[in-house]
């Protein structure tokens, strides 16, 4: 066994706090000079992590402590993102939970402690943030007790070990009564209680890979945990695919380790460390990396199947081309093809057309990071409305995916929050009133959820928050009602003028301003009433219309609703489009034409 290296990972529910934990790990081993500036969660370095405050993708780390090597894995906390959680969880021998000291376990946490019980790991308990005024560490830490055994865990992980920290702040305690120091009671814990990776130091070389990363200069990045031998530059090895195939043979032209924020070159991997590759032009995420003589690859893990789906196809409205790049369907379609390599959670597939792909994920969010990530790489493309995957059992019985929805409101709110879900076809499991708030617990199918979120903010005044988890495939609930309302449809190209809106805004919401492009069949704002109305959005007013000195000198636009990527996907109907360019999201019918519109519906009716 190799005994001066530990690999953990930390895992938790969005926003608990794991990156800025890992923060704390990094300044207090030593990685930070005491005088460098660093931002605030280093771990998450993309521009979208920064923005929304969540891990997207995992990523490693490593501290020297009194001459042992810790290497830490800071994983997604959503479960849109839980193809991370699952390969990551397969490269360490140890698991840090950490829950807020207010919110307890939530969906997420579920998810992510469940598989780390199925594969064996002995998870170290840390309730963060107790410093916060509505801290409840001991309720918590019963909750925890209690959810670890609803997951089927053994004796040996129920008696988990527990700290107190606050991660903002940089300390933990093993008691609520010891001193507030630094989090040294925590890393002396990982060693005592997190064993060593077990490992043939003599044994042929072999490493699964668990993520992929694409250089510029070194081409295939494939990083994973060497499980026997070593390795070294410049050796000759192979890749096998998860059957056993063989895919390429090749030279490790580049070994690279963790070491504090930065992935260094170093001349030999040895068992039980997490490493990256250079050097191969097709292996892949669960292929195993080995020594010629190998023939049997490493067990990789199944990765649970996609829940919902959408169709990404070229963009065909007459402004394409005007904002992005990158507008071919061979351009969409290499792309998609290079994120599902490192991203084994993503299907991708073709379609009936050759300008149309189907992508297929865990959850909107999954996709919508997907898409706002291409169009700021210079991409143009429409999006279909999320669709969910459905199955058939043996009996041929339409099974679709439902989820677990945890949703915490003020009491005042919980009526309308129940009665909306109702429509929506969930059941309520649980409710527990709490000094003033409700948590409400559904079992309600993901397509009845689409689409909700915003909706369910506006009825809670913002306060209301609501957790979602994948629960299983059950069969068929019936009809969900809708979109009730209608759209407003614009009938000419052009530029939108202020006094033709000022005329349509009567009608309902606008999504637009004065100014801006638009063409025939592109969607400008919401009908209050259901029904779509075609407008004029160009029209302007005519200099034979005299009024009286001083009468509607000035137009009074209301300011139009701002559609956001995730709005807009949830808003669309069936026969609608988001078109997605790098500067604008815009709403269309899939027809722009009015007259094909009406054939079409007109062929509907009759069918």
């Amino acid at each position: 066994m190799t005994q001066d290296i530990r690999n953990i990972a930390i895992i938790a529910h969005v926003d608990h706090g794991k990156t800025t934990f890992v923060d704390a790990f990094l300044r207090q081993s030593g990685v930070f000079r005491d005088n460098q500036q660093v931002a605030t969660c280093a771990m998450d370095s993309g521009d979208l992590e920064r923005e929304r405050g969540i891990t997207i993708f995992a990523k490693c780390t490593s501290i020297d402590w009194k001459g042992t090597r810790i290497n830490i894995v800071d994983t997604p906390g959503h479960a849109d993102f839980g193809g991370e959680v699952e390969r990551i969880l397969s490269m360490v021998d140890g698991v840090i939970v950490l829950v807020d000291a207010a919110e307890g376990p939530l969906p997420q946490t579920k998810f992510v402690v469940g598989k780390a019980l199925k594969l064996g790991l002995r998870p170290i308990v840390v309730i963060n943030k107790i410093d916060r005024a509505d801290a409840r560490p001991i309720e918590v830490l019963n909750e925890i007790f209690d959810l670890f055994a609803s997951l089927g865990a053994t004796d040996e992980q129920l008696d988990f070990p527990t700290l107190f920290a606050s991660g903002r702040e940089g300390w933990a305690i093993n008691d609520l009564a010891d001193e507030r120091k630094d989090i040294s009671p925590l890393v002396e814990k990982i060693l005592s209680h997190v064993p060593a990776p077990e490992c043939d130091e003599a044994g042929p070389f072999k490493m699964l890979v668990t993520t992929l990363e694409a250089d510029p200069f070194v081409g295939r990045i494939l990083t994973g945990r060497i499980v026997s031998g070593k390795i070294k530059t410049n050796q000759m090895i192979k890749a096998l695919s998860r059957e056993g195939h063989l895919v390429e043979n090749a030279r490790a032209s580049k070994i690279l380790a963790f070491r504090g924020l930065k992935r260094q070159p170093i001349d030999e991997g040895v068992a039980g460390d997490i490493v990256s590759i250079a050097g191969f032009t097709h292996a892949t995420v669960a292929d195993t990396l080995c020594d010629a003589l190998v023939t049997e690859p490493l067990h990789a893990l199944p990765i649970d199947p996609p829940t919902l789906a959408m169709t990404f196809s070229i963009n065909t409205s007459p402004l394409a081309g005007t904002e992005g790049d990158k507008v071919t369907s061979r351009m969409i379609w290499d792309r998609l093809k290079k994120e599902a390599e490192g991203n084994i959670a993503l299907r991708i597939s073709r379609t009936e057309t050759t300008d149309a792909f189907e992508v297929a994920g865990r959850g909107e969010l999954q996709l919508g990071i997907l898409i706002e990530t291409m169009r700021r790489e210079g991409y143009e493309l429409s999006v279909s409305r999320p669709r969910v995957v459905f199955h058939e059992d043996e009996a041929g019985r339409k099974l679709e995916p439902v989820e677990e929805v945890v949703i915490d409101v003020d009491e005042a709110f919980s009526g309308v929050v129940i009665e909306k879900m109702n429509l929506r076809k969930a059941d309520l499991l649980e409710m527990n009133p709490n000094g003033g708030k409700t948590r409400l617990v559904f079992l309600a199918p993901s397509r009845g959820l689409i689409g909700y979120h915003s909706e369910f903010l506006t009825d809670t005044c913002g306060t209301g928050v609501m957790n979602r988890l994948f629960h299983s495939y059950e069969p068929y609930k019936g009809p969900i009602t809708g979109r009730r309302n209608g759209v407003l449809i614009s009938t000419e190209a052009g530029k939108s003028v202020a006094y033709a809106l000022w005329n349509i805004q009567e009608r309902g919401p606008l999504f637009i301003p004065a100014g801006v492009s638009v063409y025939e069949g592109m969607i400008i704002g919401a009908n209050a009433k259901p029904g779509d109305i075609e407008v004029n959005p160009i029209k302007g007013k005519k200099l034979t219309n005299m009024r009286a000195a001083g009468k509607d000198e000035a137009v009074a636009l209301i300011p139009p609703v701002q559609i956001t990527l995730e709005a807009a996907l949830a808003y669309i109907a069936d026969d609608e489009l988001v078109e997605v360019t790098p500067k604008n999201i815009r709403l269309r019918k899939k027809l722009l034409d009015s007259n094909e519109r009406r054939k079409f519906e007109r062929r509907k009716e009759e069918d």
